[in-house]
């Protein structure tokens, strides 16, 4: 998951970010209008809408563009949307997950089957990389937020179960289910999270040189680009040195 989110900053600082933030704030309001028309439109009364408005507004998506969305899931036009979830394995062996929200099953299947396929990979059946990874609620900190001790404290009185502190950020994980909870504890004594979501944990990973990374890479960006797919995870591990690489 690291490497992931290193490479989300190089992506950044190669001048994807305008493109990105738009794609960005398109998913995240479709998260908000399904997540409304599945419950109720209150955030309060809804944890899985509560989770998601707080995700758009950590990256700053407008407070208009969240009120639109919650309003365009009670209208009878709302589009009705499947969440699907593609398994595969990308360059070397690594495991690659793919959460989707799609009114037309057949065209994002097709889409992502072609983007594996032209990227080094291979679309698998369903379960066949799922074991690798285990279901999580994950709030991110930014390091300055207070020291690893401090916020090894909170997370254990919130209720987490594991903190990862480095030198950008504090990442703490708990149940899928205790996400909710956890997260307004956190916010109780440290304020604010930079990110609070459920996503899917890598239990192993995949180390890559920088030849792999670059076409994994390519991979990731492919499938992010593709205006269906929600997310990506996969289970791989870059080097410093090859990060650095691949920023130059």
């Amino acid at each position: 998951m690291a490497g992931h989110s290193k490479w989300a900053n190089i992506q950044h600082r190669k001048g994807r970010q305008d493109k990105l933030r738009s794609k960005l704030f398109s998913k995240l309001a479709k998260e908000i209008t399904v997540a409304a028309k599945m419950g109720d439109p209150d955030p309060d009364k809804n944890p899985r809408l509560r989770l998601a408005v707080k995700e758009a507004k950590s990256v700053s998506v407008p407070k208009d563009v969240i009120d639109r969305a919650i309003k365009k899931s009670m209208g009878n036009d709302a589009e009705n949307y499947d969440e699907i979830r593609y398994e595969g394995y990308g360059p070397n062996g690594v495991a690659v997950m793919v959460e989707a929200m799609t009114d037309n099953r057949n065209r994002t299947a097709s889409n992502v089957r072609s983007i594996f396929t032209k990227n080094g990979g291979n679309l698998g059946e369903t379960g066949s990389v799922a074991f690798m990874f285990e279901r999580k609620g994950q709030v991110s900190y930014a390091a300055n937020v207070g020291d690893a001790d401090t916020v090894m404290m909170a997370a254990i009185e919130a209720g987490a179960e594991d903190v990862e502190s480095g030198d950008d950020e504090h990442v703490i994980w708990c149940a899928d289910s205790d996400l909710n909870e956890v997260s307004t504890a956190l916010e109780a004594t440290l304020g604010e999270s930079e990110s609070t979501k459920l996503v899917w944990r890598p239990q192993t990973s995949t180390p890559l040189d920088f030849d792999g990374a670059e076409k994994l890479m390519k991979l990731i960006e492919a499938l992010e680009d593709d205006d269906d797919v929600q997310t990506v995870t996969a289970n791989f591990e870059i080097s410093d040195e090859v990060m650095a690489q691949l920023s130059a």
